[in-house]
């Protein structure tokens, strides 16, 4: 346990903020559940290189356990309103080479959350980790606000089509998805023209970062979908100045308290119901000052869930 948690007050825990363990079998009528997933399909050349991500989101909150009840700056109030719990369900076993059984350990997971009434939110673990994910959703029509650095939208990179960089077109694919909007594009990915192309021809609409930093809130308000929708966010939109621990740092991300305005606009038009948080590499923070951004940032998005459920 770090100094700060000391001063706190906070005792080792083992879960998120030290909210009550649960298995995604038996929620314990939690109306929100975290679980982790080292990855679904990695690229070969890079193996799960996120796996330890969710522990780390664990750690950066930790010192915090003690304080969970208390008054949130962020959300005005405290993060769970009266009669809402949230349940930290570990990490599903799913082998560090990914493939078919991780995938559907992650899909079958979804499923199981949402069949008790609760929302899932997954801390991953690279950014294939969303295919499963949203795959769980069958049968439910759900849009996607994706906020991110780079589009996602190859078709195959290295022969596989679903890695971390085919995350949105495979979504486009999937029947039950409607409306996706991405946000926070910045500098130079994967994506190819055609890529971009194929995006703008399902009716993707891009906000890009600069955008957002010259207009605000206005550069994406019209362009966020009404009803329900999951949030795909991959810790990279955040600027590499304040959260450095991503594979591909890119200057001109977004601060805290855009990413969290974004959240809060998404639960403006509809419901959030469900969220994916990806690609925390811990070997590349510093400090711990990353774990610290985004375990603050998935307080703040469950407070913003507790509201609606």
């Amino acid at each position: 346990m770090s100094e700060l948690g000391k001063m706190f007050g906070a005792g080792d825990v083992e879960t998120f903020l030290g909210w009550p363990k649960a298995t995604i079998a038996d929620l314990g009528g939690a109306r929100i559940a975290l679980f982790g997933a080292a990855t679904a399909t990695p690229y070969a050349t890079v193996g799960a290189y996120c796996a330890g991500g969710p522990a780390a989101l664990r750690a950066g909150a930790a010192p915090y356990a003690a304080n969970a009840a208390h008054f949130n700056f962020d959300l005005g109030g405290p993060i769970l309103p009266d009669g809402v719990t949230v349940a930290d369900c570990g990490d599903l076993a799913v082998p560090r080479e990914g493939g078919a059984q991780a995938r559907e350990a992650i899909a079958d997971a979804v499923r199981q959350v949402r069949a008790q009434g609760a929302v899932p939110v997954l801390m991953g673990g690279d950014d294939s980790v969303p295919i499963p994910f949203l795959e769980g959703f069958a049968g439910t029509g759900v849009n996607i606000v994706q906020v991110d650095a780079h589009i996602d939208w190859r078709d195959a990179v290295m022969g596989e089509p679903l890695g971390l960089s085919s995350t949105m077109r495979r979504a486009s694919e999937m029947a039950h998805v409607g409306a996706i909007s991405q946000i926070g594009q910045r500098g130079l990915g994967s994506a190819r023209l055609s890529d971009v192309a194929d995006a703008e021809g399902y009716g993707v609409r891009f906000v890009s970062a600069g955008a957002l930093h010259r207009a605000g809130r206005d550069a994406y308000l019209d362009a966020l979908p009404d009803g329900p929708s999951v949030l795909v966010f991959d810790v990279d939109a955040f600027d590499p100045g304040l959260m450095p621990a991503a594979i591909g740092r890119t200057a001109g991300g977004l601060r805290f308290e855009q990413a969290l305005q974004i959240v809060e606009d998404m639960a403006a038009r509809g419901p959030i119901v469900g969220v994916t948080l990806a690609e925390f590499m811990p070997e590349r923070d510093i400090d711990g000052q990353g774990a610290l951004l985004v375990s603050q940032f998935l307080t703040a998005v469950v407070g913003v869930i507790a509201r609606q459920v």
